[in-house]
């Protein structure tokens, strides 16, 4: 199947206050963003006409810019005004949603006091990132790019630039028959998948890595109280690599991913579970719920 391009499609993207004609949403090529990776984003999804915890995903992305040193110069408010505003002029209900914000052209160096912060964001139809059929269960290679320390990277943001780390490892992955793969910490310890976070069933219990290097994913929250609301203990705690041969089930959890079981890191086998397959329902469902019932089970 051709891939289209992402720069010659139809519809329209919000751009700086205003939906612009989506092959006319076009910057320079010596935007700061660019060159130096002064950009933040967000990654949503629409189910039934709803973004599906939009306001946390703002809040989200207005926090990333203040860790990376700037103001994206609109509320949060307006932010979900816009995302909802895009997703209703390219006529779509079910959609994966881009808000992105960036550091613009006034300036091209490491400094950037100076530069404008732009805001776009579009939308798209994105079925499951690994297809329809992530019940047979997605298997992961090792990676050898590490997460990093947290004193060298802002990791408690959703910053473009560490998603480069996430591109090597996954390619690597994929050269290699893999769909994705796992990243350790830069000291060892286990982390999470290229751009999912990940669970593991051990002895009844969800356990799942400390997000101390790595995003603390909406998802993620939202599959932990699934669990919770099952009655199901939930563990987050340091993970060491020689751990995963005793896991009973594994399965990564991301917007894009949604739930997704994994049936295979490097050699070792896993057989997606009956916890795996009830989480998996529990967040199917919840996302096709109204924003008001999300709220009203979330409070």
């Amino acid at each position: 199947m051709a891939l289209i391009p992402f720069d010659d499609r139809d519809g329209v993207i919000w751009w700086d206050g205003k939906c612009v004609p989506w092959r006319d949403a076009k910057l320079h090529v010596l935007t700061h963003g660019l060159h130096y990776a002064s950009a933040v984003f967000e990654g949503e999804r629409a189910y039934d006409g709803h973004i599906f915890k939009l306001r946390a995903h703002t809040d989200r992305l207005i926090r990333s810019g203040k860790i990376l040193g700037f103001d994206i110069p609109w509320t949060a408010e307006q932010i979900d005004d816009a995302c909802k505003q895009v997703l209703i002029a390219n006529n779509l209900t079910d959609a994966y949603v881009r808000p992105i914000a960036w550091r613009g052209t006034e300036q091209l160096a490491v400094s950037a006091q100076q530069t404008k912060i732009h805001l776009a964001i579009a939308t798209w139809p994105w079925p499951n990132l690994f297809g329809a059929d992530r019940m047979a269960g997605v298997r992961l290679g090792h990676a050898t790019w590490r997460r990093p320390h947290p004193q060298t990277a802002p990791t408690a943001s959703k910053a473009a630039g560490l998603y480069m780390i996430g591109t090597l490892s996954k390619h690597d992955a994929e050269a290699q028959g893999f769909n994705d793969a796992l990243m350790l910490s830069w000291d060892g310890r286990v982390t999470e998948a290229t751009g999912a976070n990940i669970f593991f069933a051990f002895d009844g219990k969800l356990h799942t890595p400390v997000p101390d290097c790595f995003l603390d994913g909406i998802t993620r929250r939202t599959v932990m109280a699934l669990a919770r609301a099952r009655q199901i203990e939930v563990v987050e705690r340091v993970i060491m690599p020689e751990e995963l041969a005793a896991a009973d089930e594994v399965f990564l959890a991301g917007t894009a991913a949604e739930v997704t079981p994994v049936r295979a890191i490097g050699e070792q086998v896993y057989a997606p579970g009956q916890m795996t397959a009830t989480l998996l329902g529990d967040y199917e469902a919840l996302v096709r719920m109204s924003p008001e019932e999300v709220a009203r089970r979330a409070a």
